[in-house]
Protein backbone atom coordinates (compact mmCIF):
# COMPACT_ATOMS: atom_id res chain seq x y z
CA UNK A 1 0.00 0.00 0.00
CA UNK A 2 1.25 3.49 -0.81
CA UNK A 3 1.88 6.06 1.86
CA UNK A 4 0.32 9.21 3.13
CA UNK A 5 -2.16 11.49 1.35
CA UNK A 6 -0.52 14.90 0.99
CA UNK A 7 -2.09 18.06 2.31
CA UNK A 8 -3.80 20.17 3.26
CA UNK A 9 -3.75 22.13 0.01
CA UNK A 10 -6.03 24.79 -1.44
CA UNK A 11 -7.33 25.66 -4.92
CA UNK A 12 -6.67 29.37 -5.34
CA UNK A 13 -9.28 30.11 -8.02
CA UNK A 14 -12.16 30.99 -5.70
CA UNK A 15 -9.97 33.27 -3.58
CA UNK A 16 -8.12 35.32 -6.19
CA UNK A 17 -9.23 38.95 -6.35
CA UNK A 18 -8.18 42.52 -6.92
CA UNK A 19 -7.45 43.27 -3.28
CA UNK A 20 -4.43 42.18 -1.23
CA UNK A 21 -3.54 39.50 -0.27
CA UNK A 22 -5.50 37.84 -3.07
CA UNK A 23 -4.14 39.79 -6.04
CA UNK A 24 -0.63 38.36 -6.43
CA UNK A 25 1.04 34.99 -6.13
CA UNK A 26 3.52 35.99 -3.39
CA UNK A 27 0.75 37.45 -1.22
CA UNK A 28 -1.85 34.73 -1.71
CA UNK A 29 0.61 31.87 -1.15
CA UNK A 30 1.79 33.47 2.09
CA UNK A 31 -1.87 33.88 3.13
CA UNK A 32 -2.48 30.19 2.39
CA UNK A 33 0.63 29.06 4.24
CA UNK A 34 -0.28 31.16 7.28
CA UNK A 35 -3.60 29.28 7.42
CA UNK A 36 -1.76 25.94 7.53
CA UNK A 37 -1.88 24.89 3.88
CA UNK A 38 1.11 23.02 2.50
CA UNK A 39 0.15 23.12 -1.17
CA UNK A 40 -1.61 25.37 -3.68
CA UNK A 41 -3.43 24.41 -6.87
CA UNK A 42 -2.84 27.23 -9.34
CA UNK A 43 -5.53 28.45 -11.77
CA UNK A 44 -3.68 28.99 -15.05
CA UNK A 45 -6.48 31.24 -16.30
CA UNK A 46 -5.98 34.01 -13.73
CA UNK A 47 -3.37 36.46 -14.92
CA UNK A 48 -3.11 38.08 -11.49
CA UNK A 49 -1.45 34.90 -10.24
CA UNK A 50 0.05 33.11 -13.23
CA UNK A 51 1.10 33.46 -16.87
CA UNK A 52 0.57 30.17 -18.70
CA UNK A 53 2.08 31.34 -21.98
CA UNK A 54 5.28 32.32 -20.21
CA UNK A 55 5.33 29.10 -18.17
CA UNK A 56 5.18 27.01 -21.34
CA UNK A 57 8.10 28.91 -22.84
CA UNK A 58 10.42 29.63 -19.93
CA UNK A 59 11.96 27.29 -17.38
CA UNK A 60 13.31 30.38 -15.63
CA UNK A 61 9.77 31.70 -15.13
CA UNK A 62 8.65 28.32 -13.75
CA UNK A 63 11.62 28.23 -11.40
CA UNK A 64 10.72 31.73 -10.21
CA UNK A 65 7.12 30.67 -9.54
CA UNK A 66 8.30 27.59 -7.66
CA UNK A 67 10.61 29.84 -5.66
CA UNK A 68 7.77 32.19 -4.74
CA UNK A 69 5.74 29.25 -3.48
CA UNK A 70 8.68 27.73 -1.62
CA UNK A 71 9.47 31.07 0.04
CA UNK A 72 5.88 31.18 1.29
CA UNK A 73 6.11 27.59 2.53
CA UNK A 74 3.87 25.80 0.03
CA UNK A 75 4.27 23.45 -2.93
CA UNK A 76 2.40 23.53 -6.24
CA UNK A 77 0.00 20.58 -6.31
CA UNK A 78 -1.37 20.85 -9.87
CA UNK A 79 -2.07 23.41 -12.55
CA UNK A 80 -5.79 23.93 -13.21
CA UNK A 81 -7.14 24.46 -16.74
CA UNK A 82 -10.83 24.18 -15.91
CA UNK A 83 -11.90 27.18 -17.98
CA UNK A 84 -9.74 26.33 -20.99
CA UNK A 85 -10.82 22.67 -20.90
CA UNK A 86 -14.45 23.81 -20.86
CA UNK A 87 -13.85 25.62 -24.15
CA UNK A 88 -12.49 22.56 -25.96
CA UNK A 89 -16.12 21.58 -26.52
CA UNK A 90 -19.00 24.09 -26.28
CA UNK A 91 -22.55 23.50 -27.49
CA UNK A 92 -23.84 26.57 -29.41
CA UNK A 93 -26.49 27.14 -26.74
CA UNK A 94 -23.68 28.20 -24.41
CA UNK A 95 -21.58 30.23 -26.83
CA UNK A 96 -22.40 33.65 -25.44
CA UNK A 97 -22.03 32.57 -21.81
CA UNK A 98 -18.69 30.86 -22.35
CA UNK A 99 -17.15 33.63 -24.42
CA UNK A 100 -16.34 35.25 -21.09
CA UNK A 101 -13.83 32.48 -20.38
CA UNK A 102 -11.75 33.43 -23.42
CA UNK A 103 -9.80 36.50 -24.61
CA UNK A 104 -11.85 39.25 -26.24
CA UNK A 105 -10.22 38.72 -29.64
CA UNK A 106 -11.96 35.32 -30.02
CA UNK A 107 -15.40 36.33 -28.74
CA UNK A 108 -18.15 35.56 -31.24
CA UNK A 109 -15.85 33.12 -33.06
CA UNK A 110 -16.35 29.59 -31.67
CA UNK A 111 -13.70 28.07 -33.95
CA UNK A 112 -11.04 30.56 -32.89
CA UNK A 113 -12.09 30.19 -29.25
CA UNK A 114 -11.70 26.41 -29.43
CA UNK A 115 -8.29 26.72 -31.12
CA UNK A 116 -7.18 29.06 -28.35
CA UNK A 117 -8.39 26.59 -25.70
CA UNK A 118 -6.62 23.64 -27.32
CA UNK A 119 -3.40 25.63 -27.49
CA UNK A 120 -3.78 26.55 -23.82
CA UNK A 121 -4.31 22.93 -22.85
CA UNK A 122 -1.16 21.86 -24.67
CA UNK A 123 0.83 24.66 -23.07
CA UNK A 124 -0.35 23.48 -19.66
CA UNK A 125 1.10 20.04 -20.38
CA UNK A 126 4.51 21.55 -21.11
CA UNK A 127 4.29 23.91 -18.13
CA UNK A 128 3.32 21.07 -15.79
CA UNK A 129 6.41 19.14 -16.82
CA UNK A 130 8.57 22.24 -16.30
CA UNK A 131 7.25 22.32 -12.73
CA UNK A 132 7.92 18.61 -12.28
CA UNK A 133 4.21 17.86 -11.84
CA UNK A 134 2.72 14.50 -12.80
CA UNK A 135 -0.93 15.61 -12.96
CA UNK A 136 -3.16 18.55 -13.85
CA UNK A 137 -6.90 19.19 -13.43
CA UNK A 138 -9.50 20.29 -15.97
CA UNK A 139 -12.99 19.96 -17.46
CA UNK A 140 -14.00 18.01 -20.59
CA UNK A 141 -16.42 20.57 -21.99
CA UNK A 142 -19.77 19.55 -23.39
CA UNK A 143 -21.59 18.93 -26.66
CA UNK A 144 -24.45 16.74 -25.43
CA UNK A 145 -25.47 18.23 -22.08
CA UNK A 146 -28.47 20.16 -23.48
CA UNK A 147 -29.91 16.74 -24.34
CA UNK A 148 -29.44 15.30 -20.84
CA UNK A 149 -33.14 14.71 -20.13
CA UNK A 150 -34.58 13.05 -23.23
CA UNK A 151 -37.62 15.08 -24.15
CA UNK A 152 -38.21 15.18 -26.99
CA UNK A 153 -36.61 11.79 -27.35
CA UNK A 154 -33.03 11.94 -28.52
CA UNK A 155 -32.46 10.59 -32.03
CA UNK A 156 -30.53 7.33 -32.06
CA UNK A 157 -26.80 7.89 -32.26
CA UNK A 158 -26.74 11.47 -30.95
CA UNK A 159 -24.91 10.66 -27.71
CA UNK A 160 -22.50 8.27 -29.43
CA UNK A 161 -21.62 10.94 -32.00
CA UNK A 162 -21.12 13.53 -29.26
CA UNK A 163 -18.64 11.32 -27.42
CA UNK A 164 -16.83 10.42 -30.63
CA UNK A 165 -16.36 14.11 -31.36
CA UNK A 166 -15.38 14.87 -27.76
CA UNK A 167 -12.71 12.18 -27.92
CA UNK A 168 -11.51 13.38 -31.34
CA UNK A 169 -10.92 16.82 -29.83
CA UNK A 170 -9.22 15.57 -26.71
CA UNK A 171 -7.00 12.77 -28.02
CA UNK A 172 -4.41 15.08 -29.67
CA UNK A 173 -4.31 17.10 -26.45
CA UNK A 174 -3.89 14.00 -24.31
CA UNK A 175 -1.11 12.82 -26.60
CA UNK A 176 0.81 15.98 -25.71
CA UNK A 177 0.25 15.17 -22.04
CA UNK A 178 1.57 11.69 -22.71
CA UNK A 179 4.67 13.19 -24.32
CA UNK A 180 5.19 15.20 -21.14
CA UNK A 181 4.25 12.37 -18.74
CA UNK A 182 1.40 14.36 -17.18
CA UNK A 183 -2.12 13.14 -16.39
CA UNK A 184 -5.29 15.15 -16.95
CA UNK A 185 -7.61 14.70 -13.98
CA UNK A 186 -11.06 15.61 -15.30
CA UNK A 187 -13.40 17.01 -12.68
CA UNK A 188 -16.56 14.96 -13.17
CA UNK A 189 -19.19 17.65 -13.03
CA UNK A 190 -22.74 18.39 -14.23
CA UNK A 191 -22.56 20.74 -17.19
CA UNK A 192 -19.75 18.64 -18.67
CA UNK A 193 -20.44 15.66 -20.90
CA UNK A 194 -18.48 13.64 -18.35
CA UNK A 195 -20.56 14.10 -15.21
CA UNK A 196 -20.69 10.62 -13.61
CA UNK A 197 -19.09 7.19 -13.82
CA UNK A 198 -21.12 6.01 -16.79
CA UNK A 199 -20.18 9.05 -18.89
CA UNK A 200 -16.53 8.79 -17.82
CA UNK A 201 -16.51 5.23 -19.13
CA UNK A 202 -18.08 6.37 -22.42
CA UNK A 203 -15.41 9.06 -22.79
CA UNK A 204 -12.60 6.68 -21.87
CA UNK A 205 -13.86 4.06 -24.34
CA UNK A 206 -14.06 6.67 -27.11
CA UNK A 207 -10.43 7.58 -26.31
CA UNK A 208 -9.35 3.96 -26.57
CA UNK A 209 -8.52 3.87 -22.85
CA UNK A 210 -5.96 6.68 -23.10
CA UNK A 211 -3.70 6.39 -20.04
CA UNK A 212 -3.63 10.15 -19.44
CA UNK A 213 -7.41 10.35 -19.11
CA UNK A 214 -7.77 10.45 -15.33
CA UNK A 215 -10.15 11.75 -12.66
CA UNK A 216 -10.11 14.73 -10.32
CA UNK A 217 -12.35 13.24 -7.61
CA UNK A 218 -14.86 15.72 -6.13
CA UNK A 219 -17.57 14.09 -3.98
CA UNK A 220 -19.75 17.20 -3.82
CA UNK A 221 -20.92 16.74 -7.41
CA UNK A 222 -21.78 13.11 -6.73
CA UNK A 223 -23.76 13.85 -3.58
CA UNK A 224 -25.86 16.39 -5.46
CA UNK A 225 -26.60 13.70 -8.07
CA UNK A 226 -27.37 11.21 -5.27
CA UNK A 227 -24.58 8.86 -6.37
CA UNK A 228 -22.66 6.46 -4.14
CA UNK A 229 -19.43 8.45 -3.98
CA UNK A 230 -17.65 5.85 -1.82
CA UNK A 231 -18.40 3.04 -4.27
CA UNK A 232 -17.12 5.35 -7.01
CA UNK A 233 -13.66 5.21 -5.40
CA UNK A 234 -13.77 1.40 -5.34
CA UNK A 235 -14.66 1.33 -9.04
CA UNK A 236 -12.38 4.04 -10.41
CA UNK A 237 -9.52 4.38 -7.91
CA UNK A 238 -6.93 3.41 -10.50
CA UNK A 239 -7.88 6.51 -12.52
CA UNK A 240 -8.07 9.01 -9.62
CA UNK A 241 -5.03 11.30 -9.79
CA UNK A 242 -6.33 14.35 -7.91
CA UNK A 243 -8.85 15.13 -5.16
CA UNK A 244 -10.96 18.22 -4.51
CA UNK A 245 -12.15 18.25 -0.92
CA UNK A 246 -15.52 19.98 -1.22
CA UNK A 247 -18.67 19.57 0.85
CA UNK A 248 -22.33 19.68 -0.19
CA UNK A 249 -25.80 18.93 1.09
CA UNK A 250 -29.00 17.65 -0.50
CA UNK A 251 -32.30 18.43 1.22
CA UNK A 252 -35.22 17.63 -1.08
CA UNK A 253 -38.69 18.66 -0.08
CA UNK A 254 -42.20 18.83 -1.50
CA UNK A 255 -41.25 21.64 -3.87
CA UNK A 256 -37.91 20.61 -5.41
CA UNK A 257 -35.29 17.90 -5.72
CA UNK A 258 -32.17 17.18 -7.80
CA UNK A 259 -33.00 19.84 -10.42
CA UNK A 260 -33.57 22.48 -7.73
CA UNK A 261 -36.32 24.44 -9.47
CA UNK A 262 -34.08 27.13 -11.04
CA UNK A 263 -33.54 28.53 -7.55
CA UNK A 264 -30.47 30.50 -6.46
CA UNK A 265 -27.85 28.70 -4.44
CA UNK A 266 -29.26 29.56 -1.01
CA UNK A 267 -32.69 28.15 -1.88
CA UNK A 268 -31.64 25.03 -3.77
CA UNK A 269 -32.29 21.55 -2.42
CA UNK A 270 -28.73 20.72 -3.44
CA UNK A 271 -26.08 23.26 -2.54
CA UNK A 272 -22.34 23.42 -1.91
CA UNK A 273 -21.13 24.03 1.64
CA UNK A 274 -17.91 24.72 3.48
CA UNK A 275 -16.06 21.72 4.84
CA UNK A 276 -17.88 20.12 7.74
CA UNK A 277 -21.12 22.02 7.15
CA UNK A 278 -22.55 19.58 4.58
CA UNK A 279 -23.35 15.90 4.34
CA UNK A 280 -20.29 14.40 2.65
CA UNK A 281 -18.74 11.50 4.60
CA UNK A 282 -15.12 12.63 4.48
CA UNK A 283 -13.98 10.03 7.02
CA UNK A 284 -15.25 7.38 4.63
CA UNK A 285 -13.61 9.06 1.63
CA UNK A 286 -10.19 9.46 3.22
CA UNK A 287 -10.39 5.85 4.41
CA UNK A 288 -11.28 4.60 0.93
CA UNK A 289 -8.51 6.63 -0.69
CA UNK A 290 -5.99 5.38 1.86
CA UNK A 291 -7.20 1.81 1.35
CA UNK A 292 -6.57 2.09 -2.39
CA UNK A 293 -3.18 3.74 -2.02
CA UNK A 294 -3.97 7.29 -3.11
CA UNK A 295 -0.85 9.30 -2.27
CA UNK A 296 -1.37 12.64 -4.02
CA UNK A 297 -2.87 15.87 -2.67
CA UNK A 298 -6.09 16.62 -0.82
CA UNK A 299 -7.03 20.08 -2.14
CA UNK A 300 -9.73 22.28 -0.64
CA UNK A 301 -12.09 23.68 -3.25
CA UNK A 302 -14.17 26.21 -1.38
CA UNK A 303 -17.67 26.97 -2.63
CA UNK A 304 -20.39 27.83 -0.14
CA UNK A 305 -23.62 29.78 -0.44
CA UNK A 306 -23.56 30.90 3.22
CA UNK A 307 -20.09 31.09 4.75
CA UNK A 308 -17.44 33.64 3.76
CA UNK A 309 -14.44 32.40 1.79
CA UNK A 310 -12.06 33.64 4.48
CA UNK A 311 -13.81 31.61 7.19
CA UNK A 312 -14.11 28.60 4.89
CA UNK A 313 -10.41 28.70 4.09
CA UNK A 314 -9.41 29.12 7.73
CA UNK A 315 -11.52 26.14 8.79
CA UNK A 316 -10.51 24.02 5.80
CA UNK A 317 -6.86 23.40 6.61
CA UNK A 318 -7.38 21.84 10.06
CA UNK A 319 -10.39 19.92 8.74
CA UNK A 320 -8.32 18.26 6.01
CA UNK A 321 -5.38 17.75 8.37
CA UNK A 322 -7.61 15.92 10.84
CA UNK A 323 -8.86 13.54 8.14
CA UNK A 324 -5.53 12.54 6.60
CA UNK A 325 -4.75 8.97 7.58
CA UNK A 326 -1.22 7.92 8.44
CA UNK A 327 -1.28 4.51 6.80
CA UNK A 328 -0.05 1.79 9.15
CA UNK A 329 2.75 -0.56 8.16
CA UNK A 330 1.67 -3.34 10.51
CA UNK A 331 -1.47 -5.21 11.53
CA UNK A 332 -3.16 -4.27 14.80
CA UNK A 333 -2.95 -7.87 16.04
CA UNK A 334 0.73 -8.40 15.28
CA UNK A 335 1.38 -8.46 19.03
CA UNK A 336 -0.41 -11.81 19.22
CA UNK A 337 1.55 -13.42 16.44
CA UNK A 338 3.77 -16.42 17.01
CA UNK A 339 6.70 -17.62 15.00
CA UNK A 340 5.80 -20.36 12.54
CA UNK A 341 7.48 -22.50 9.93
CA UNK A 342 6.18 -24.40 6.93
CA UNK A 343 5.96 -27.70 8.81
CA UNK A 344 3.89 -26.09 11.57
CA UNK A 345 1.56 -24.55 8.95
CA UNK A 346 0.99 -27.96 7.37
CA UNK A 347 0.28 -29.51 10.76
CA UNK A 348 -2.22 -26.75 11.57
CA UNK A 349 -4.05 -27.52 8.32
CA UNK A 350 -4.04 -31.29 9.00
CA UNK A 351 -1.81 -31.96 6.01
CA UNK A 352 0.74 -34.16 7.77
CA UNK A 353 0.32 -37.74 8.76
Amino acid sequence: MAGLIKGPAIFLAQFAGDEAPFNSLPAITKWAADLGYKGVQIPTFDGRLFDLDKAAESQTYCDDVKGICADAGVEITELSTHLQGQLVAVHPAYDLAFDGFAPANVHGNPKARQEWAVDQMKKAAVASRRFGLDASVSFTGSLAFPYLYPWPQRPAGLIEEAFRELANRWKPILDVYEDNAVDVGYEIHPGEDVFDGATFEMFLDALGGHKRCQINYDPSHFLLQQMDYLAFIDIYHERICAYHVKDAEFNPDGRQGVYSGYQGWVNRAGRFRSLGDGQVDFSGIFSKLAQHGYDSWAVLEWECCLKSPEQGAAEGAPFIESHIIEVTDKAFDDFAGAGTDQEQIRRMLGLTS
